[in-house]
């Protein structure tokens, strides 16, 4: 059932859904304990899934230490990516956090001992800091390449910006450079659509989605059940849904009812089919019965109608500097536009 992936601009091959695993350990007052977190992860592996995603800083830890004691019996086999940059939010310590070389370089050797490895297969930087120069980012990564305690670069969170800057840096510099971008992106969350995502086609990265059921929202789980009249939904846990997120609801329930599938499936197939970039879920659960059926949604896939369906109903304005160029054409080509045939299109914005 499960098909393998080149990440990116890379050899590495990887499967076609990506095992989140923030969820592995109880530290924080939720998730899954370890018995049910070797469940989801022998029914990823049974898939034929190889690509596991934690962090450093994942349930204390207690994530990476799951992590190291399943994958230990076959260590070659999988394709292990961790993170750097956060710390605990109750740390004094100004240097246990952030994209520091000091803190990238104790963050991975904390995460070689918990993960009982020597390496690790894709190293992320977790978050931008918007401090450290990108020059000491990319050297450090590199020099951790080189060492062979990492195989592949990769980013998270990141203005499109200095990921971009990063990598012509890198590139110049003959320094490893990043192949993937993980981001936020759900059918309630198209913004990166403005700017990352063309910017990760362009550098041929591999975008490795999180949060592609919108916390919940997108399985009707905070519905509306107030006065239509107020703009702004609410429910008990204090989420927001909007009368735009509501129609995105109503849509996507519509569809799974008319194909006979979860609502779930239909969410990570929307991801999954996107054109915008390659695309490799990230499937977060709190159960191996959750997993089960995010991985069944690679035995169907969304007809063109009901992509464009999702597609309309889940629109954005995207602003200046997309909107603007595309109604200016007429200044750059005359009539000319559709005349020409443009190889070097990277993205197609119409």
């Amino acid at each position: 059932m499960m098909r393998y992936q080149l990440l990116g601009k890379s050899g590495l091959r990887v499967s076609q859904l990506c095992l989140g695993t923030m969820t592995f350990g109880e530290t924080w007052g939720w998730g899954a304990s370890k018995e049910e977190s070797q469940k989801q992860f022998d029914l990823f592996a049974e898939a034929g899934g190889n690509f596991v995603d934690t962090s450093v800083n994942y349930t204390d830890g207690t994530s990476e230490e799951f992590l190291g004691d399943f994958i230990h019996v076959d260590r070659e086999h999988f394709v292990v990516a961790s993170k750097y940059t956060l710390t605990r939010t109750d740390s004094v310590n100004p240097n246990s956090g952030g994209n520091s070389r000091k803190n990238m370089m104790q963050s991975v050797e904390r995460s070689l001992k918990r993960l009982k490895t020597d390496y690790l297969d894709i190293l992320y930087l977790h978050v931008w800091d918007d401090t450290t120069p990108i020059e000491e980012i990319m050297r450090g990564m590199d020099d951790l390449v080189r060492s062979g305690k990492v195989m592949y670069l990769a980013v998270s969170d990141t203005p499109s910006w200095a990921v971009s800057a990063a990598n012509m840096m890198a590139e110049l510099r003959g320094w490893s450079r990043f192949v993937g971008l993980q981001i936020p992106y759900s059918l309630v969350r198209r913004d990166s659509e403005r700017d990352l995502l063309p910017m990760a086609k362009y550098w041929d990265m591999a975008v490795l989605p999180w949060g592609i059921l919108g916390q919940g929202i997108l399985l009707g789980k905070y519905s509306a059940n107030n006065n239509s009249d107020d703009p702004t939904r609410f429910n008990k846990d204090n989420i927001k849904v909007s009368e735009r997120a509501q129609k995105i609801v109503d849509e996507v329930a519509r569809i799974a009812d008319e194909i006979g599938k979860s609502k779930s499936q239909v969410c990570v197939n929307w991801v999954r089919q996107s054109q915008h970039a390659q695309m490799i879920p990230i499937l977060g659960a709190r159960g191996a019965d959750q997993l089960a059926d995010n991985i069944a949604s690679l035995e169907w896939s969304l007809t063109d109608e009901h992509m464009a369906s999702l597609n309309e109903v889940s629109k954005i304005e995207y602003g200046l500097p997309r909107d603007f160029f595309i109604s200016s054409r007429q200044y750059a080509f005359g009539k000319t536009y559709d005349m020409i045939d443009n190889h070097h299109a990277n993205y197609h914005y119409d």
